[in-house]
């Protein structure tokens, strides 16, 4: 249990001085300094790590609630914070579980390390099952990693880069090798390439690994390529399909308090200047959007608590993990596409809040697990895999 009390971590200020300062970024495609460290200051990046290693000890559940707070409040800012929350996260579910290969994780997140998930590879839809990145032993134990990886949030930022790829060479070839390096290897560089649709504070830039060094003592696992039971393969999955299903639905959230407001604001000529409010139209969408977005916020609560209270669902797991990305993404689009329609024109500009979310959300659809990998997954829970 949490040794943090129940009152959240961002207060309503800290939020409004985040959520005032998205649209500078998002026209500036600039990384979000301010928040940062203003969320640095308050121990947010230190929310997951337990007491005894320098953190807040808050739980799954409570951290999944504060990203669907900032989430609400900048998209951007709370995406890519998430990636160094996830392998705080993925820490603490080991070591929660009797694991202590990622304890270093835990000390270095709580001295101030800042951590950034080198994963994705572009090509690559086997996401943790395979990799096009290499992964060369050295004689010590250690790795050298050499591939290029795609979406590396908190580029500007980050210190520490948790990554993977595959060894061809070694006596038991292939293995899939999980290990973490410096931001200062010489063998790592970030490419200045993100220029995008929405999420653009958020700096997800790519990493090229040219033989970054990964000592002994930082590589974790060596697996076998394809679906693995190890628990690190659980521990990933879990924290990063939770936390990414909060950061949406605080999109979700925001969307609908922007559609409310507008409804409230516009009014209408053809209905002798009344608001639009009282409009059955109008009313009918707003509403939509309510049920649909009552909906995910219990589930998520459900699922984080599930995984800190270490609640076996065996092979449910990963259903439900993928089940709970796709319904949150996709309701946030849905929520965000009502309210456009509830608010009028004025969302069309690229100043606008709403405008901005539209942009956002749309991301979603690029996490893993994508559609078709959710669906696939689900399938085979329920039916069994393709003779």
């Amino acid at each position: 249990m949490s040794n943090a009390s129940d009152s959240p971590l961002l207060d309503d200020a800290l939020l409004e001085r985040i959520r005032a300062r998205a649209a500078g970024y998002d026209r500036d495609n600039a990384f979000f300094t301010e928040d940062f460290d203003e969320l640095v200051a308050i121990g947010y990046l230190r929310a997951l790590v337990p007491v005894e290693f320098g953190g807040l000890g808050l739980t799954l559940e409570q951290v999944a609630l504060e990203q669907v707070r900032l989430g609400s409040a900048a998209p951007a800012t709370a995406l890519a914070v998430n990636m160094h929350l996830v392998w705080t996260g993925v820490a603490k579910v080991l070591h929660d579980r009797g694991d202590s290969s990622l304890d270093f994780l835990l000390s270095e997140a709580g001295a101030g390390e800042v951590f950034g998930f080198g994963i994705s590879e572009a090509g690559n839809d086997l996401v943790l099952f395979g990799s096009t990145t290499d992964a060369a032993p050295e004689p010590d134990g250690g790795y050298t990693f050499t591939g290029t990886k795609v979406f590396t949030s908190l580029s500007p930022a980050w210190t520490r880069l948790g990554t993977m790829g595959l060894d061809t060479t070694s006596p038991d070839a292939p293995k899939i090798v999980y290990g973490f390096v410096d931001r200062a290897d010489p063998g790592v560089t970030r490419k200045d390439d993100w220029d995008t649709l929405g999420m653009r504070a958020s700096q997800s830039q790519s990493t090229v690994l040219a033989g970054a060094h990964s000592p002994a003592d930082r590589i974790i696992r060596r697996l076998d390529p394809g679906p693995n039971p190890d628990p690190l393969v659980f521990a990933i999955f879990s924290n990063f399909e939770i936390l990414l299903a909060a950061v949406y639905t605080g999109v979700g959230q925001r969307a609908l308090e922007l559609a409310v407001a507008a409804a409230h604001r516009r009014t209408s000529l053809k209905a002798d200047g009344r608001s639009y409010a009282q409009d059955p139209d109008i009313r009918w969408r707003i509403a939509d959007a309510a049920i649909a977005q009552d909906g995910i916020r219990p589930q998520l609560v459900a699922l984080a608590r599930d995984v800190d209270e270490q609640v076996d669902h065996g092979a449910q797991w990963f259903p439900k993990l993928v089940g709970l990305k796709i319904r949150a993404t996709e309701n946030a689009r849905h929520v965000v596409d009502q309210a456009v329609r509830v608010s009028g024109g004025s969302s069309y500009f690229a100043g606008s809040e709403l405008g901005r979310l539209y942009r956002d959300v749309l991301a979603g659809i690029f996490h893993p697990s994508d559609a078709e990998s959710a669906h696939s997954t689900v399938a085979n829970a329920w039916l069994g895999p393709i003779g």
